[in-house]
């Protein structure tokens, strides 16, 4: 029998997952340069008819250089070899024993997909929101799109100190002429358009050494049309502490530069914009205020304290405030869920893993089963860190291959796959499918002056998919 790899008997992969993980492992399988002649069949799911995952869903839309990467993903989607299937979702679709069944290995790359919770008293309440619905409803994400999120009074507060948060700040704050040019989804467009938000606090638990924005993202609050950015001076006095890591080689340039832009915004004077961002740190929410919805959060003053690996944590002191509010979004990290048949890392939100080898519980590696991205290594880093962790994983993938450490799917033909799929999934969608509806919505967007119009349910998604069908029918 030809060994596996070749023409006779392709590697095939599965990939659960088309965001930036997904499509870095898919590029490394099909251009291997430790494998150059290695021939690979790489087919790759999601439970939405669209790819890209947080390129697409995630990503503000005032940001469009950074959604440009999807161009290297298009790539690696022209490749003979590779095949998209939109609207399939793992456990409902297709299950794992399928997925065994017909392929050497699988890797899931599924991201975190949902919210940590502060686990504070009146967290429940209307108008207390996670930032992940906040920017999954303004980038037209189908599960959210009938949110209503009522920007009708004066001040909002965003929880967290990284760079979710600044989106959910600056999108607050941006001007309905400014969105208007960007592919914002036209449900969120129109209510942002006619928001009665003035004040944006954003809280941060640590202090500015601790901030874990990146340095364009905060530059970026500060060069806002309509809004002026506030932050005041003793906010950004360090502590004994943090001067002293500040000081250090443990110190990295983002956490300088932060501190340093930090302060200039410090030493700013209003220049009467009609918003305001205002950046707090050491502090935290304890309570959110409210009978029947969000009136207001109850703050905490936190000190630094080291813990005993030396990090500084931040620790509650007496001091307390209350602050009027209607709205509030948690924005403290992404967290991942378990996948049926998978073990699973409580504490971490991740998929218990070395190098990207899913490890069972009795500590041995699963057979020709792998992870990539956050659900690997947690919600950490950009888009381009899904490259280097993409890496190490196939690379591991294809050791496995070298060692004969595999799958051995007893059906691993294309066409078994297609008709199942075509009896589980009718109307699941293929990369040409995607390509009618990136077509749709760029046209849609072309007489607007906007880069697309989003297509933001299920319905106009596979609507605009089956053009594809008629035309080449």
């Amino acid at each position: 029998m030809a060994s596996i790899g070749t023409q006779e008997r392709p590697l095939r992969v599965a990939i659960i997952g088309s965001g930036p993980a997904g499509f870095y492992a898919a590029g490394h399988l099909l251009k291997s340069k430790s494998h150059p002649d290695l021939c690979v069949q790489v087919d790759m799911y999601d439970r939405l008819p669209t790819p890209w995952g947080l390129v697409r869903g995630g990503v503000a839309p005032d940001h469009p250089n950074i959604k440009a990467v999807s161009r290297v993903y298009e790539k690696t989607a022209m490749h003979p070899e590779f095949r998209f299937f939109g609207n399939v979702e793992l456990g409902r679709d297709v299950t794992q024993d399928d997925l065994l069944g017909r392929y050497h290995a699988v890797i899931y790359a599924v991201g975190s997909q949902t919210d940590r919770r502060m686990g504070i008293p009146g967290e429940h309440l209307p108008g207390s929101w996670a930032a992940t619905e906040f920017v999954a409803w303004y980038n037209g994400h189908p599960d959210y799109r009938d949110l209503e999120f009522d920007l009708g009074h004066e001040r909002a507060v965003v929880v967290g100190n990284g760079n979710v948060a600044t989106d959910v700040a600056r999108m607050l704050a941006l001007p309905g002429e400014e969105l208007a040019r960007t592919d914002v989804a036209d449900h969120a467009l129109e209510v942002l358009a006619e928001s009665k938000v003035r004040e944006i606090v954003v809280l941060g638990r640590r202090g500015p050494a601790q901030a874990a924005f990146t340095n364009p993202e905060l530059l970026e609050l500060g060069e806002m049309t309509d809004a002026d950015v506030f932050v005041d001076a003793r906010d950004v006095e360090l502590d004994p502490l943090s001067k002293a890591f500040i000081e250090s080689d443990a110190a990295s340039a983002t956490v300088r530069k932060n501190v340093e832009i930090l302060s200039g915004y410090a030493a700013r004077k209003p220049t009467g914009k009609r918003r305001r961002i205002v950046l707090r740190f050491l502090v935290s929410p304890v309570e959110i205020l409210g009978r029947e919805r969000v009136e207001g959060v109850r703050i905490c003053r936190n000190e630094l304290v080291p813990d005993a690996s030396g990090a500084l944590r931040a620790r509650p002191t007496d001091a307390i405030e209350e602050m009027e509010c209607a709205l509030v979004f948690r924005s403290i990290g992404y967290r991942g869920m378990p996948l049926e048949g998978l073990p699973f890392d409580e504490r971490r939100g991740t998929v218990p893993n070395e190098g990207g080898r899913i490890i069972a519980d009795d500590g041995e590696p699963l057979t020709g089963e792998y992870v990539v991205g956050w659900i690997k290594r947690g919600p950490t880093g950009i888009i381009g860190t899904n490259k280097r962790d993409a890496q190490e994983t196939v690379d591991l993938l294809l050791e496995d291959l070298d060692a004969g450490r595999l799958l051995d799917p007893a059906d691993p033909d294309r066409e078994s796959l297609e008709l199942l799929l075509a009896e589980r999934a009718p109307e699941h969608v293929t990369y040409a499918g995607w390509e009618a509806i990136d077509r749709a919505e760029k046209a849609a967007g072309e007489p607007q002056g906007r880069p697309r119009v989003k297509l933001c349910s299920l319905e106009e998604l596979l609507d605009a998919a089956r053009e594809t069908e008629k035309v080449s029918g």
